[in-house]
């Protein structure tokens, strides 16, 4: 479940497959919070009971609306609330992965589907194959609640195809009390204080993206000997490793197995609603996000549907459920004020964030110099 079972795939030398995966917003989001289980038994449950509810009626065909994402993603109260509203009911089909989400789209032609939510990389080659249809924007009355940080990004430039959903956002995370160190940025995980006291997710563009970033280099850049480069400074970096991997990052922030983290969105999320000490940084160098974005398809069945629908999540206190509920960053300005207290810190941008970039695909040659530099780091770290 959630965006990947074990997080984005890890590189082994000669296995190139596995590398072609970019990096989502799901490279910051990882499986959604734990708390989701029970939540999405209740969520199917209550599509079911819809469905039930809706073949029970007078015998005239009940409106539905097909929904097609990842599981999880909302709470059963703003399904059933738009269905109660409105009438229309939700049919929620999910997919696991982005890649089998474009199949399915591909094969139906962009029919079949009202409304997808799925990550920025793919979305590109979704609009690229014409799979998706602009929006009207007349039928959003909410569509200025949309914080402009997440928007005008690489995959819809002029915002013409998607409404951003919850996005991602790299952050350090550390516990005061267990390091020497305050921590602002991600040169200061090159501090010797903190030998064998950091966690890492297993993700190498994210990681190899530290080094790139106090280079003061893109994500993206194409030039092998930049990546290269970058792989010199990540060999420095080895000593103060202790851990790489995806899974529950967060238990070993909270056990004190490591004092300072780069983790997924979601487990940041639990991390601090366990332990509210723990401090968030957004990293001088620079702020890496990746979004997940909305969009109807350009065959979809029922897309005036799809407009209602993309229109009351929009809602300032609809969305702030959502996205406490998800645990990811709030993508809707006028609802930050809705989110709770406890939240809010880490699921709203600081005013001082106003922008960042995204990784995005890049070509096989800088794949390749990038997986060298992965297989070289984790292999330094005795990983």
């Amino acid at each position: 479940g959630g965006h990947h079972p074990s997080g984005v795939p890890v590189p082994v030398a000669g296995e190139k497959t596995l590398m072609t995966r970019p990096a989502g917003p799901s490279i910051y989001g990882n499986e959604k919070m734990e708390v989701t289980l029970m939540k999405r038994t209740l969520a199917m449950l209550l599509v079911l009971a819809l469905l039930v509810a809706g073949m029970a009626g007078c015998g005239k065909k009940e409106e539905t609306m097909t929904l097609y994402t990842w599981e999880g993603m909302f709470p059963p109260e703003v399904l059933e609330g738009f269905t109660k509203e409105t009438g229309i009911a939700i049919n929620y089909a999910n997919f696991d992965t982005d890649e089998n989400m474009l199949a399915r789209l591909s094969e139906a032609g962009g029919g079949d589907y009202d409304l997808v939510i799925a990550d920025d990389y793919i979305i590109e080659t979704v609009i690229a194959q014409g799979l998706a249809q602009k929006l009207d924007k007349g039928k959003l009355q909410n569509w200025g609640n949309i914080n402009p940080v997440f928007q005008g990004q690489f995959f819809d430039p002029t915002d013409e195809y998607t409404v951003p959903y919850g996005s991602g956002v790299q952050t350090i995370v550390y516990n005061p009390a267990a390091v020497q160190k305050e921590i602002t940025g991600y040169a200061d995980l090159w501090d010797e204080s903190l030998r064998d006291n950091i966690a890492v997710i297993g993700n190498y563009r994210v990681v190899n993206g530290m080094a790139l970033k106090i280079m003061n280099a893109s994500y993206n850049t194409e030039d092998t000997a930049v990546i290269a480069q970058a792989g010199q400074k990540l060999l420095e970096l080895a000593p103060n490793i202790r851990l790489i991997k995806n899974d529950n990052l967060q238990d070993d922030l909270l056990s004190g197995e490591v004092g300072a983290a780069v983790m997924y969105t979601s487990q940041v999320t639990l991390a601090m609603l366990q332990n509210p000490d723990l401090k968030v940084v957004y990293p001088t160098e620079g702020v890496g996000f990746g979004i997940m974005g909305t969009f109807i398809p350009s065959k979809a069945p029922n897309p005036e549907a799809a407009y209602k629908f993309i229109d009351y999540v929009l809602r300032p206190e609809v969305s702030a459920q959502c996205f406490e509920y998800m645990g990811y960053y709030c993508t809707n300005k006028a609802a930050e004020s809705h989110i709770n207290e406890a939240y809010r810190s880490f699921l709203t941008l600081p005013e001082s964030v106003t922008g960042g970039e995204m990784i995005q695909t890049v070509s096989a040659e800088a794949e390749e110099a990038h997986n060298k530099v992965w297989t070289e780091f984790r292999a330094a770290c005795g990983n």
